[in-house]
């Protein structure tokens, strides 16, 4: 019971925090931190497997709501739920992890560093490639994903290093 209070307490938290604050900030004109994104790389493995699609495409639908975005941000959390296992099934050996009792907080620094850059990445990328949709911005797309993934990924490093002291 507690598990499912804490993971409804992150998804509100985060969207909360996402659409009132961070959504505000730019850093160098054009990138945005997008922490909501979190939400899908902590949610547990041992979880169904359709709640947590849905949740995502949820997460990223109310977020696209409050920025009237059209579903982008639907879209990009969708895909990055979608890939999350087989990411973490080709960075992570059979020995390093079992499933069914697996946090994300527990993976050695550069793995989880691994894992947390190809999915912020894919979801930057993801939602820059949408929202321009031309092959003739593929340098603003491109500098777009690669800035704001920075700042998002130092964000959720230092969101997941609270997390994990707090316990």
């Amino acid at each position: 019971m507690s598990d499912i209070l804490r993971n409804i307490g992150l998804f509100i938290g985060l969207l909360l925090l996402q659409v009132m604050i961070l959504n505000k900030i730019n850093f160098l004109g054009y990138a945005n931190p997008m922490l909501y994104m979190l939400f899908i790389l902590v949610f547990p493995l041992k979880k169904e497997r359709g709640l947590f699609l849905v949740l995502s495409f949820i997460l990223g639908l109310f977020v696209d709501f409050f920025l009237d975005s059209g579903g982008i941000n639907a879209s990009a959390s969708l895909l990055i739920a979608y890939i999350r296992l087989p990411v973490l099934k080709g960075l992570l050996n059979k020995t390093d992890v079992d499933f069914a009792v697996f946090k994300i907080t527990k993976l050695p620094f550069l793995k989880l560093l691994s894992f947390i850059a190809i999915m912020v990445f894919v979801h930057h990328l993801a939602i820059f490639s949408l929202e321009y949709f031309s092959f003739k911005a593929i340098l603003t797309i491109l500098s777009r994903t690669i800035l704001t993934s920075f700042f998002t990924i130092i964000l959720i490093i230092f969101s997941l290093l609270l997390m994990t002291n707090q316990k």
